[in-house]
């Protein structure tokens, strides 16, 4: 298998150092190029077409979260890079605004090098990712009072464009089931599953499970505690 081809965007040298010493002794990761600032981050992954770009948060000029729209943007088909944000910042803010800038992922700075690893593959094949404390805000957020569901008119006639099956894929998968949970609970085989995961995102316009869950709660197709 090829290796996963890694972008580091950060500021801070001594961070794209230690982040490139943790990639670099796995078989299967291979980091392609550096970047300070998120103008260069996107510059580079047009240019080195990446197949993970690891995004900081807060860089100077263009940030984090303007480079991945920027990257998302230029990704005009399926198989585009994956963006795996990384802040030293517990934020709902930065959290919301990197769901909906395109990222696949969310992850803190605090966690161990495992995860980091760990992460990198998961978005690395198409599945998003937040660390768990991450997800229980991402529920917390639409169980507060006065969170009303989307009313986006293309993205509702987007819905109606799922069959049942496909919606109650949608469903198990806001509910964060994965792939072998949602074939053991609609007893079909992993790969139709896949299958209906890719039709759901596609129809829908979302670029991973991640994003999938996020729609889900914002359109009322799911209701915390529901």
């Amino acid at each position: 298998m090829n290796p996963i081809r890694v972008l580091l965007a950060d500021d801070h040298h001594l961070v794209r150092t230690g982040f490139r010493v943790i990639l670099e002794i796995e078989d299967d990761i291979e980091v392609v190029g550096e970047a300070a600032d998120g103008e260069r981050a996107v510059g580079m992954t047009r240019a080195l077409r990446p197949d993970v770009v690891l995004m900081d948060v807060e860089m100077p000029g263009v940030d984090g979260l303007e480079a991945t729209r920027r990257i998302g943007a230029d990704a005009d088909e399926p198989g585009g890079p994956a963006v795996l944000m990384l802040t030293t910042f517990d934020r709902d803010d930065y959290l919301f605004a990197a769901l909906r800038a395109g990222a696949s992922g969310f992850l803190l700075k605090n966690g161990t090098p495992e995860a980091l690893v760990d992460a990198i593959r998961v978005v690395a094949r198409g599945d998003g990712l937040l660390a768990p404390e991450l997800t229980r805000r991402v529920i917390a957020t639409f169980a507060r009072p006065g969170s009303q569901p989307g009313d986006d008119v293309a993205s509702e006639a987007a819905l109606e464009t799922l069959t049942p099956r496909e919606r109650e894929v949608l469903v198990l998968v806001a509910g964060g089931a994965s792939n072998a949970e949602i074939a053991a609970n609609l007893h079909l085989g992993e790969a139709t599953v896949k299958s209906h995961v890719s039709r759901v995102l596609a129809k829908l316009g979302l670029r991973d499970r991640v994003q999938a869950v996020v729609f889900a709660y914002e359109h009322g197709v799911v209701r915390p505690g529901g």
